[in-house]
């Protein structure tokens, strides 16, 4: 079970722009302009959420996971799946994770939630990985 903390939630902002959207203020190519690798992420690491897209309502949203941190070296800004993030949980001291809702189809994203996980022990290391030869 992840130890979540620090929790923001940004669903004020995501009806704010669907208004705008909906009320012809935004236009949807503002707003579904989801970028290739967010896709590729979406395809590979996301997990399918419990919404139809706001925008298309061809689809259910996929939820992306990305994960940020000092100590994360180069993991950070990768996507990660949900059990990946419960292991890395009890390894790393503190990291943030931003979920993104994507729609495959029109494009549709938006930050939905972040968050930081992590043992909360700064003195909690990651293992050191092995090299060729060890």
């Amino acid at each position: 079970m992840r130890n979540q903390r620090e929790v923001v939630d940004y669903a004020l902002q995501r009806r704010a722009l669907l208004a705008g959207v909906h009320a012809g203020r935004v236009g949807t190519h503002d707003v579904c302009d989801a970028s290739p690798y967010l896709l590729r992420a979406a395809k590979f690491h996301g997990e399918t959420g419990e919404n139809p897209c706001p925008i298309c309502r061809k689809e259910q949203l996929t939820l992306v996971s990305w994960v940020y941190g000092d100590e994360l070296k180069h993991v950070a800004g990768s996507a990660r799946a949900s059990d990946e993030l419960t292991r890395m949980d009890g390894l790393f001291s503190e990291f943030t994770v931003y979920v993104v809702e994507v729609c495959r189809t029109c494009h549709w994203n938006h930050l939905v939630q972040s968050y930081v996980l992590g043992t909360g022990d700064p003195h909690t290391r990651s293992r050191p990985r092995r090299t060729a030869g060890q």
